[in-house]
Protein backbone atom coordinates (compact mmCIF):
# COMPACT_ATOMS: atom_id res chain seq x y z
CA UNK A 1 0.00 0.00 0.00
CA UNK A 2 2.91 2.36 0.75
CA UNK A 3 5.33 3.12 -2.08
CA UNK A 4 9.10 3.10 -1.64
CA UNK A 5 9.43 6.86 -1.25
CA UNK A 6 6.71 6.99 1.40
CA UNK A 7 8.27 4.08 3.28
CA UNK A 8 11.65 5.81 3.27
CA UNK A 9 10.12 9.03 4.59
CA UNK A 10 8.14 7.19 7.23
CA UNK A 11 11.22 5.30 8.44
CA UNK A 12 13.06 8.56 8.99
CA UNK A 13 10.16 9.96 11.02
CA UNK A 14 9.67 6.80 13.06
CA UNK A 15 13.33 6.95 14.06
CA UNK A 16 12.29 9.99 16.12
CA UNK A 17 9.86 8.02 18.32
CA UNK A 18 10.67 8.66 21.98
CA UNK A 19 8.88 5.71 23.62
CA UNK A 20 6.83 2.69 22.45
CA UNK A 21 3.37 3.28 20.95
CA UNK A 22 0.58 0.70 20.90
CA UNK A 23 -1.82 0.77 17.93
CA UNK A 24 -5.17 -0.56 19.10
CA UNK A 25 -7.30 -1.89 16.21
CA UNK A 26 -10.94 -2.83 15.65
CA UNK A 27 -11.57 -4.68 12.38
CA UNK A 28 -14.66 -6.54 13.58
CA UNK A 29 -16.89 -5.53 10.66
CA UNK A 30 -16.81 -4.24 7.05
CA UNK A 31 -14.30 -6.78 5.80
CA UNK A 32 -13.23 -4.99 2.60
CA UNK A 33 -12.50 -1.68 4.32
CA UNK A 34 -10.93 -3.46 7.31
CA UNK A 35 -8.46 -5.23 5.04
CA UNK A 36 -7.26 -1.90 3.66
CA UNK A 37 -6.64 -0.43 7.11
CA UNK A 38 -5.08 -3.67 8.39
CA UNK A 39 -2.72 -3.81 5.41
CA UNK A 40 -1.68 -0.20 6.01
CA UNK A 41 -0.98 -0.71 9.72
CA UNK A 42 0.84 -4.01 9.20
CA UNK A 43 3.26 -2.23 6.87
CA UNK A 44 3.73 0.63 9.33
CA UNK A 45 4.57 -1.52 12.38
CA UNK A 46 7.31 -3.36 10.46
CA UNK A 47 9.20 -0.08 10.17
CA UNK A 48 9.90 0.41 13.91
CA UNK A 49 10.38 -1.92 16.87
CA UNK A 50 8.68 0.73 19.03
CA UNK A 51 5.32 0.06 17.37
CA UNK A 52 3.01 -2.82 18.21
CA UNK A 53 -0.59 -3.91 17.48
CA UNK A 54 -3.32 -5.07 19.81
CA UNK A 55 -7.09 -5.57 19.47
CA UNK A 56 -9.69 -3.25 21.00
CA UNK A 57 -13.22 -1.95 20.52
CA UNK A 58 -14.41 1.29 18.92
CA UNK A 59 -17.82 2.65 17.99
CA UNK A 60 -16.82 2.68 14.31
CA UNK A 61 -15.12 0.01 12.23
CA UNK A 62 -12.58 -0.15 10.83
CA UNK A 63 -10.73 2.11 13.26
CA UNK A 64 -7.56 2.26 15.28
CA UNK A 65 -6.25 4.31 18.18
CA UNK A 66 -2.83 5.27 19.49
CA UNK A 67 -1.73 5.01 23.11
CA UNK A 68 1.24 4.48 25.35
CA UNK A 69 1.63 0.92 26.74
CA UNK A 70 0.53 1.91 30.25
CA UNK A 71 -2.55 3.91 29.12
CA UNK A 72 -5.92 2.20 29.49
CA UNK A 73 -7.60 3.56 26.32
CA UNK A 74 -6.44 5.52 23.26
CA UNK A 75 -7.35 9.20 23.20
CA UNK A 76 -6.41 9.59 19.52
CA UNK A 77 -8.50 7.54 17.10
CA UNK A 78 -8.54 7.26 13.31
CA UNK A 79 -11.74 5.90 11.75
CA UNK A 80 -10.59 5.07 8.25
CA UNK A 81 -7.31 5.39 6.37
CA UNK A 82 -5.17 8.43 7.24
CA UNK A 83 -3.69 8.83 3.77
CA UNK A 84 -3.60 11.83 1.43
CA UNK A 85 -3.33 15.08 3.38
CA UNK A 86 -4.06 13.21 6.62
CA UNK A 87 -0.92 11.08 6.44
CA UNK A 88 0.99 13.91 8.12
CA UNK A 89 -1.63 13.93 10.90
CA UNK A 90 -1.02 10.21 11.48
CA UNK A 91 2.77 10.58 11.59
CA UNK A 92 2.63 13.55 13.97
CA UNK A 93 0.19 11.67 16.19
CA UNK A 94 2.61 8.73 16.45
CA UNK A 95 5.47 11.03 17.40
CA UNK A 96 3.47 13.00 19.95
CA UNK A 97 1.92 9.95 21.62
CA UNK A 98 5.46 8.56 21.92
CA UNK A 99 6.39 11.59 24.00
CA UNK A 100 7.81 13.98 21.42
CA UNK A 101 6.54 17.44 22.46
CA UNK A 102 4.37 19.31 19.93
CA UNK A 103 5.61 22.67 18.70
CA UNK A 104 3.14 25.04 20.36
CA UNK A 105 3.46 28.22 22.39
CA UNK A 106 3.75 28.12 26.20
CA UNK A 107 0.43 29.99 26.41
CA UNK A 108 -1.33 27.34 24.31
CA UNK A 109 0.19 24.57 26.43
CA UNK A 110 -1.07 26.19 29.62
CA UNK A 111 -4.53 26.70 28.17
CA UNK A 112 -4.81 23.07 27.03
CA UNK A 113 -3.68 21.68 30.35
CA UNK A 114 -6.14 23.92 32.23
CA UNK A 115 -9.21 22.29 30.60
CA UNK A 116 -11.01 20.23 33.23
CA UNK A 117 -14.20 19.42 31.28
CA UNK A 118 -14.38 16.17 29.27
CA UNK A 119 -14.23 17.02 25.56
CA UNK A 120 -14.85 14.38 22.91
CA UNK A 121 -13.99 15.80 19.46
CA UNK A 122 -14.96 14.03 16.23
CA UNK A 123 -13.68 15.54 12.99
CA UNK A 124 -15.11 14.56 9.60
CA UNK A 125 -12.53 14.92 6.83
CA UNK A 126 -11.85 14.09 3.20
CA UNK A 127 -8.39 12.95 2.20
CA UNK A 128 -8.17 15.59 -0.55
CA UNK A 129 -8.89 18.44 1.89
CA UNK A 130 -5.85 20.60 2.58
CA UNK A 131 -7.68 22.43 5.39
CA UNK A 132 -8.61 19.35 7.41
CA UNK A 133 -5.13 18.42 8.74
CA UNK A 134 -4.80 21.72 10.63
CA UNK A 135 -7.93 20.91 12.63
CA UNK A 136 -7.14 17.22 13.13
CA UNK A 137 -3.58 17.95 14.22
CA UNK A 138 -4.64 20.70 16.62
CA UNK A 139 -7.26 18.49 18.28
CA UNK A 140 -4.79 15.59 18.44
CA UNK A 141 -2.32 17.83 20.24
CA UNK A 142 -5.01 18.74 22.77
CA UNK A 143 -5.83 15.05 23.32
CA UNK A 144 -2.17 14.14 23.78
CA UNK A 145 -1.63 16.86 26.38
CA UNK A 146 -4.85 16.54 28.37
CA UNK A 147 -6.42 13.24 29.53
CA UNK A 148 -9.86 14.91 29.58
CA UNK A 149 -9.81 15.26 25.78
CA UNK A 150 -10.25 12.74 22.97
CA UNK A 151 -9.89 13.30 19.23
CA UNK A 152 -11.29 11.09 16.47
CA UNK A 153 -10.62 11.61 12.76
CA UNK A 154 -13.46 10.22 10.62
CA UNK A 155 -12.60 9.74 6.94
CA UNK A 156 -15.73 10.58 4.97
CA UNK A 157 -15.14 8.22 2.06
CA UNK A 158 -14.98 5.16 4.30
CA UNK A 159 -17.89 6.31 6.47
CA UNK A 160 -20.36 7.62 3.89
CA UNK A 161 -23.58 6.39 5.57
CA UNK A 162 -22.66 8.20 8.78
CA UNK A 163 -21.62 11.33 6.89
CA UNK A 164 -24.91 11.41 5.03
CA UNK A 165 -27.02 10.66 8.11
CA UNK A 166 -25.47 13.64 9.88
CA UNK A 167 -25.77 15.91 6.81
CA UNK A 168 -22.04 16.58 6.78
CA UNK A 169 -21.62 18.44 3.48
CA UNK A 170 -18.41 20.36 4.16
CA UNK A 171 -15.09 19.45 5.69
CA UNK A 172 -13.63 19.73 8.16
CA UNK A 173 -16.75 19.48 10.33
CA UNK A 174 -16.16 19.03 14.05
CA UNK A 175 -18.62 17.51 16.51
CA UNK A 176 -18.04 18.10 20.22
CA UNK A 177 -19.64 15.70 22.69
CA UNK A 178 -22.05 14.55 20.00
CA UNK A 179 -23.19 17.99 18.77
CA UNK A 180 -22.03 19.83 15.64
CA UNK A 181 -19.56 22.42 16.91
CA UNK A 182 -17.46 23.97 14.14
CA UNK A 183 -16.83 23.95 10.40
CA UNK A 184 -13.88 24.95 8.27
CA UNK A 185 -10.24 25.52 8.87
CA UNK A 186 -9.26 26.49 12.43
CA UNK A 187 -5.89 26.97 14.05
CA UNK A 188 -5.05 25.64 17.50
CA UNK A 189 -5.40 29.16 18.86
CA UNK A 190 -8.87 29.56 17.33
CA UNK A 191 -10.00 26.21 18.71
CA UNK A 192 -8.78 27.10 22.19
CA UNK A 193 -10.46 30.49 21.99
CA UNK A 194 -13.75 28.77 21.11
CA UNK A 195 -13.36 26.12 23.82
CA UNK A 196 -12.47 28.66 26.51
CA UNK A 197 -14.86 31.44 25.49
CA UNK A 198 -17.29 30.54 28.27
CA UNK A 199 -14.63 31.78 30.68
CA UNK A 200 -14.29 35.04 28.73
CA UNK A 201 -12.07 36.06 25.81
CA UNK A 202 -8.33 35.53 25.95
CA UNK A 203 -6.10 38.57 26.13
CA UNK A 204 -2.82 39.64 24.61
CA UNK A 205 0.23 39.21 26.84
CA UNK A 206 0.70 42.26 29.14
CA UNK A 207 4.24 42.91 27.91
CA UNK A 208 2.95 43.29 24.34
CA UNK A 209 0.15 45.64 25.43
CA UNK A 210 2.77 47.75 27.23
CA UNK A 211 5.01 47.96 24.14
CA UNK A 212 4.96 50.79 21.62
CA UNK A 213 5.85 49.11 18.33
CA UNK A 214 7.55 50.89 15.47
CA UNK A 215 5.41 48.90 13.05
CA UNK A 216 2.22 46.96 13.76
CA UNK A 217 1.00 44.74 10.93
CA UNK A 218 -2.64 43.67 10.73
CA UNK A 219 -2.91 40.37 8.85
CA UNK A 220 -1.16 37.03 8.51
CA UNK A 221 -0.88 36.39 4.78
CA UNK A 222 1.87 36.93 2.18
CA UNK A 223 1.68 40.76 2.21
CA UNK A 224 1.73 40.94 6.02
CA UNK A 225 4.61 38.45 6.28
CA UNK A 226 6.69 40.25 3.70
CA UNK A 227 6.13 43.55 5.53
CA UNK A 228 7.17 41.96 8.83
CA UNK A 229 10.40 40.58 7.41
CA UNK A 230 11.35 43.84 5.70
CA UNK A 231 10.48 45.88 8.78
CA UNK A 232 12.44 43.61 11.12
CA UNK A 233 15.45 43.67 8.81
CA UNK A 234 15.44 47.47 9.14
CA UNK A 235 15.84 47.06 12.89
CA UNK A 236 12.27 48.09 13.70
CA UNK A 237 10.24 46.72 16.59
CA UNK A 238 7.56 44.81 14.67
CA UNK A 239 4.51 42.72 15.63
CA UNK A 240 1.78 40.98 13.62
CA UNK A 241 -1.84 40.57 14.76
CA UNK A 242 -4.15 38.13 12.97
CA UNK A 243 -6.93 35.60 13.26
CA UNK A 244 -4.60 32.90 11.92
CA UNK A 245 -1.34 32.82 10.01
CA UNK A 246 -1.39 32.00 6.31
CA UNK A 247 -4.09 34.02 4.56
CA UNK A 248 -5.57 33.10 1.16
CA UNK A 249 -2.75 30.69 0.13
CA UNK A 250 -4.09 28.24 2.71
CA UNK A 251 -7.12 27.88 0.44
CA UNK A 252 -4.92 27.23 -2.61
CA UNK A 253 -3.89 23.67 -3.34
CA UNK A 254 -1.20 24.18 -5.97
CA UNK A 255 0.79 27.35 -6.76
CA UNK A 256 2.81 27.43 -9.98
CA UNK A 257 3.64 31.12 -10.42
CA UNK A 258 6.03 31.89 -7.57
CA UNK A 259 9.15 32.84 -9.49
CA UNK A 260 11.90 30.26 -8.98
CA UNK A 261 9.48 27.75 -7.46
CA UNK A 262 7.73 25.82 -10.25
CA UNK A 263 5.23 24.19 -7.87
CA UNK A 264 4.36 24.41 -4.18
CA UNK A 265 1.21 23.83 -2.17
CA UNK A 266 -0.22 26.89 -0.45
CA UNK A 267 0.01 25.36 3.00
CA UNK A 268 3.67 24.45 2.48
CA UNK A 269 4.47 27.93 1.18
CA UNK A 270 3.00 29.65 4.22
CA UNK A 271 4.63 27.19 6.63
CA UNK A 272 7.96 28.21 5.04
CA UNK A 273 7.02 31.87 5.31
CA UNK A 274 6.11 31.52 8.99
CA UNK A 275 9.49 29.92 9.68
CA UNK A 276 11.14 32.84 7.86
CA UNK A 277 9.24 35.38 9.97
CA UNK A 278 10.18 33.47 13.13
CA UNK A 279 13.88 34.03 12.39
CA UNK A 280 13.35 37.71 13.20
CA UNK A 281 11.55 37.09 16.51
CA UNK A 282 8.46 38.99 15.38
CA UNK A 283 5.63 38.45 17.90
CA UNK A 284 2.67 36.74 16.22
CA UNK A 285 -0.51 37.74 18.03
CA UNK A 286 -2.90 35.06 16.78
CA UNK A 287 -6.59 34.48 17.33
CA UNK A 288 -7.58 38.15 17.42
CA UNK A 289 -9.29 40.41 14.90
CA UNK A 290 -8.93 44.17 14.65
CA UNK A 291 -12.06 46.27 15.29
CA UNK A 292 -10.92 49.88 15.33
CA UNK A 293 -7.94 52.03 14.33
CA UNK A 294 -7.53 55.47 15.91
CA UNK A 295 -4.94 58.09 16.82
CA UNK A 296 -4.03 58.17 20.50
CA UNK A 297 -1.35 60.48 21.94
CA UNK A 298 0.44 60.81 18.58
CA UNK A 299 0.41 57.03 18.16
CA UNK A 300 -1.82 54.61 16.31
CA UNK A 301 -4.12 52.62 18.59
CA UNK A 302 -5.45 49.29 17.32
CA UNK A 303 -8.42 47.95 19.29
CA UNK A 304 -8.95 44.19 19.07
CA UNK A 305 -12.15 42.15 19.29
CA UNK A 306 -11.42 41.34 22.94
CA UNK A 307 -11.04 45.01 23.92
CA UNK A 308 -7.24 44.98 24.12
CA UNK A 309 -5.43 47.97 22.59
CA UNK A 310 -2.05 47.74 20.86
CA UNK A 311 0.02 50.87 20.19
CA UNK A 312 2.40 51.64 17.33
CA UNK A 313 4.11 54.49 15.50
CA UNK A 314 3.03 53.07 12.13
CA UNK A 315 0.47 50.50 11.02
CA UNK A 316 0.42 48.33 7.90
CA UNK A 317 -2.99 46.95 6.93
CA UNK A 318 -2.68 43.63 5.10
CA UNK A 319 -6.02 42.08 6.01
CA UNK A 320 -6.50 40.21 2.73
CA UNK A 321 -9.86 39.11 1.37
CA UNK A 322 -12.44 36.34 1.62
CA UNK A 323 -14.72 34.61 -0.87
CA UNK A 324 -17.45 36.96 -2.08
CA UNK A 325 -21.01 35.94 -1.23
CA UNK A 326 -23.84 36.12 -3.77
CA UNK A 327 -26.30 37.36 -1.15
CA UNK A 328 -29.34 35.29 -2.06
CA UNK A 329 -31.82 33.48 0.22
CA UNK A 330 -30.45 30.15 1.35
CA UNK A 331 -26.76 30.96 0.98
CA UNK A 332 -26.14 31.68 4.66
CA UNK A 333 -28.64 29.10 5.91
CA UNK A 334 -27.05 26.24 3.95
CA UNK A 335 -23.37 27.02 4.50
CA UNK A 336 -21.67 23.67 5.20
CA UNK A 337 -24.97 21.97 4.29
CA UNK A 338 -24.44 22.06 0.56
CA UNK A 339 -23.20 25.62 0.00
CA UNK A 340 -19.43 25.37 -0.46
CA UNK A 341 -16.50 27.52 -1.53
CA UNK A 342 -13.68 24.96 -1.88
CA UNK A 343 -14.02 22.16 -4.48
CA UNK A 344 -10.78 20.49 -3.36
CA UNK A 345 -12.00 20.12 0.22
CA UNK A 346 -15.70 19.47 -0.16
CA UNK A 347 -15.91 18.00 -3.65
CA UNK A 348 -15.51 14.35 -2.55
CA UNK A 349 -18.64 14.67 -0.39
CA UNK A 350 -20.65 15.10 -3.61
CA UNK A 351 -19.36 12.02 -5.42
CA UNK A 352 -21.90 10.83 -8.02
CA UNK A 353 -24.24 13.75 -7.24
CA UNK A 354 -25.40 16.77 -9.21
CA UNK A 355 -23.85 20.13 -8.30
CA UNK A 356 -23.86 23.72 -9.53
CA UNK A 357 -20.91 26.09 -9.80
CA UNK A 358 -21.71 29.79 -9.66
CA UNK A 359 -19.07 31.81 -11.48
CA UNK A 360 -17.53 31.63 -14.93
CA UNK A 361 -14.13 33.10 -14.14
CA UNK A 362 -10.93 31.11 -13.71
CA UNK A 363 -11.82 29.95 -10.20
CA UNK A 364 -15.28 28.80 -11.21
CA UNK A 365 -14.18 26.94 -14.33
CA UNK A 366 -11.25 25.32 -12.51
CA UNK A 367 -13.75 24.14 -9.89
CA UNK A 368 -16.09 22.76 -12.56
CA UNK A 369 -13.25 20.82 -14.19
CA UNK A 370 -12.21 19.45 -10.81
CA UNK A 371 -15.74 18.46 -9.81
CA UNK A 372 -16.51 16.84 -13.18
CA UNK A 373 -14.17 13.99 -12.30
CA UNK A 374 -16.22 12.91 -9.28
CA UNK A 375 -19.73 14.33 -9.67
CA UNK A 376 -22.55 12.96 -11.80
CA UNK A 377 -23.27 16.33 -13.38
CA UNK A 378 -21.88 19.86 -13.04
CA UNK A 379 -23.81 22.94 -14.14
CA UNK A 380 -21.95 26.25 -14.41
CA UNK A 381 -24.07 29.38 -13.94
CA UNK A 382 -22.54 32.60 -15.27
CA UNK A 383 -24.26 35.99 -14.84
CA UNK A 384 -22.72 37.52 -17.98
CA UNK A 385 -23.37 36.51 -21.61
CA UNK A 386 -19.96 34.82 -21.85
CA UNK A 387 -17.54 32.99 -19.57
CA UNK A 388 -14.62 35.09 -18.28
CA UNK A 389 -12.16 32.24 -17.74
CA UNK A 390 -8.94 31.87 -19.73
CA UNK A 391 -9.30 30.18 -23.12
CA UNK A 392 -7.22 27.17 -22.09
CA UNK A 393 -9.65 26.46 -19.23
CA UNK A 394 -12.70 26.89 -21.46
CA UNK A 395 -11.21 24.51 -24.01
CA UNK A 396 -10.69 21.88 -21.30
CA UNK A 397 -14.22 22.43 -20.01
CA UNK A 398 -15.66 21.85 -23.50
CA UNK A 399 -14.20 18.32 -23.53
CA UNK A 400 -16.16 17.22 -20.44
CA UNK A 401 -19.42 15.48 -21.27
CA UNK A 402 -20.97 15.84 -17.81
CA UNK A 403 -20.59 19.65 -17.62
CA UNK A 404 -23.04 22.16 -19.03
CA UNK A 405 -22.75 25.93 -19.03
CA UNK A 406 -25.65 28.35 -18.63
CA UNK A 407 -24.84 32.02 -19.29
CA UNK A 408 -27.00 35.06 -18.57
CA UNK A 409 -28.11 33.30 -15.38
CA UNK A 410 -28.87 35.36 -12.26
CA UNK A 411 -29.01 33.17 -9.15
CA UNK A 412 -32.11 33.97 -7.09
CA UNK A 413 -32.27 31.41 -4.28
CA UNK A 414 -30.78 28.22 -2.86
CA UNK A 415 -33.46 25.96 -1.44
CA UNK A 416 -33.89 22.79 0.57
CA UNK A 417 -35.00 21.38 3.91
CA UNK A 418 -32.08 20.23 6.08
CA UNK A 419 -29.58 20.61 3.22
CA UNK A 420 -29.35 21.99 -0.32
CA UNK A 421 -31.81 20.39 -2.70
CA UNK A 422 -32.12 22.89 -5.55
CA UNK A 423 -31.16 26.27 -6.93
CA UNK A 424 -33.32 28.87 -8.65
CA UNK A 425 -31.99 31.23 -11.28
CA UNK A 426 -33.44 33.75 -13.70
CA UNK A 427 -32.77 33.65 -17.43
CA UNK A 428 -31.65 37.27 -17.89
CA UNK A 429 -32.61 37.16 -21.58
CA UNK A 430 -36.22 36.03 -21.16
CA UNK A 431 -36.84 36.87 -17.49
CA UNK A 432 -38.03 33.30 -16.94
CA UNK A 433 -37.36 31.69 -13.52
CA UNK A 434 -35.66 28.29 -13.77
CA UNK A 435 -35.31 25.47 -11.23
CA UNK A 436 -32.33 23.13 -10.98
CA UNK A 437 -32.12 20.09 -8.68
CA UNK A 438 -28.65 19.87 -7.13
CA UNK A 439 -27.09 18.47 -3.96
CA UNK A 440 -24.41 21.16 -3.73
CA UNK A 441 -23.66 24.71 -4.81
CA UNK A 442 -20.06 25.88 -5.16
CA UNK A 443 -19.78 29.69 -5.13
CA UNK A 444 -16.67 31.13 -6.81
CA UNK A 445 -17.31 34.74 -7.86
CA UNK A 446 -14.20 36.47 -6.62
CA UNK A 447 -12.97 38.03 -3.41
CA UNK A 448 -14.24 40.64 -0.93
CA UNK A 449 -11.60 42.69 0.97
CA UNK A 450 -11.61 42.35 4.76
CA UNK A 451 -12.03 46.06 5.38
CA UNK A 452 -15.56 46.46 6.81
CA UNK A 453 -14.11 47.72 10.11
CA UNK A 454 -12.25 50.54 8.32
CA UNK A 455 -15.20 52.21 6.57
CA UNK A 456 -15.07 55.38 8.68
CA UNK A 457 -11.29 55.38 9.18
CA UNK A 458 -9.66 55.92 5.79
CA UNK A 459 -10.49 56.10 2.10
CA UNK A 460 -11.99 53.00 0.50
CA UNK A 461 -13.20 52.59 -3.08
CA UNK A 462 -16.65 51.34 -4.10
CA UNK A 463 -15.50 47.72 -3.78
CA UNK A 464 -14.27 48.27 -0.22
CA UNK A 465 -10.58 48.24 -1.19
CA UNK A 466 -8.17 50.52 0.66
CA UNK A 467 -7.02 53.32 -1.64
CA UNK A 468 -3.20 53.38 -1.82
CA UNK A 469 -0.63 55.23 -3.91
CA UNK A 470 2.59 53.90 -5.45
CA UNK A 471 4.22 53.88 -1.99
CA UNK A 472 1.32 51.93 -0.47
CA UNK A 473 0.40 55.01 1.55
CA UNK A 474 -3.23 55.37 2.66
CA UNK A 475 -5.23 58.53 3.34
CA UNK A 476 -4.32 58.29 7.05
CA UNK A 477 -0.86 59.54 7.99
CA UNK A 478 1.42 56.78 9.28
CA UNK A 479 -0.87 54.03 7.99
CA UNK A 480 0.06 51.91 4.98
CA UNK A 481 -1.69 49.00 3.27
CA UNK A 482 -0.69 46.06 1.08
CA UNK A 483 -2.06 43.03 -0.70
CA UNK A 484 -5.56 41.94 -1.68
CA UNK A 485 -7.30 44.44 0.60
CA UNK A 486 -5.99 47.38 -1.47
CA UNK A 487 -6.65 48.98 -4.86
CA UNK A 488 -3.62 47.28 -6.39
CA UNK A 489 -5.09 45.79 -9.58
CA UNK A 490 -3.81 42.22 -9.58
CA UNK A 491 -4.53 39.85 -6.69
CA UNK A 492 -1.52 37.53 -6.84
CA UNK A 493 0.70 36.11 -4.10
CA UNK A 494 3.91 37.44 -5.60
CA UNK A 495 2.35 40.90 -5.99
CA UNK A 496 1.10 40.84 -2.41
CA UNK A 497 4.59 39.99 -1.19
CA UNK A 498 6.04 42.84 -3.22
CA UNK A 499 3.47 45.32 -1.94
CA UNK A 500 4.13 44.20 1.63
CA UNK A 501 7.81 44.98 1.15
CA UNK A 502 6.95 48.37 -0.38
CA UNK A 503 4.65 49.20 2.52
CA UNK A 504 7.32 48.29 5.09
CA UNK A 505 9.99 50.37 3.33
CA UNK A 506 7.56 53.29 3.05
CA UNK A 507 6.76 53.01 6.77
CA UNK A 508 10.49 52.97 7.56
CA UNK A 509 10.99 56.07 5.41
CA UNK A 510 8.08 57.73 7.24
CA UNK A 511 9.61 56.94 10.64
CA UNK A 512 13.07 58.29 9.92
CA UNK A 513 11.53 61.59 8.78
CA UNK A 514 9.61 62.11 12.01
CA UNK A 515 11.00 64.41 14.67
Amino acid sequence: MLDKNLIAQLKSYLALLEEPVVIVTDFSSREKEAQKVASFLNEVVTLSDKLSLETGNFSRQPAFGLKKPHDENPRLVFAGLPLGHEFASFVLALLQVSGRPPKISPDALTQIQSIATPLNFETYVSLTCHNCPDVVQALNIMAVLNPNITSTMIEGGMNRPEVESKNVLAVPTVFLNGEEWANGRMSLEEILEKVLQAAGPSHVAPELLATTFDMLIVGGGPAASSAAIYGARKGLKVAMVMGRFGGQPLETLGIENIIGTPYIEGETLMANVEQHVAKYNVPLIKGHLAEKLTNQNNLKALTLDNGDVLKAKTVILATGAHWRAIGVPGEEEFKTKGVCYCPHCDGPLFTDKKVAVIGGGNSGIEAAIDLAGICQEVTVLEFLPELKADDVLQEKLATLSNVRVITNAATKAITGQQKVESIQYENRTTGELQHLDVAGVFILIGLQPNTHWLQDTLDLNSRGEIVVDEHNTTSLSGVFAAGDCTTEPYKQIVIAMGSGATAALSAFDYLIRQK
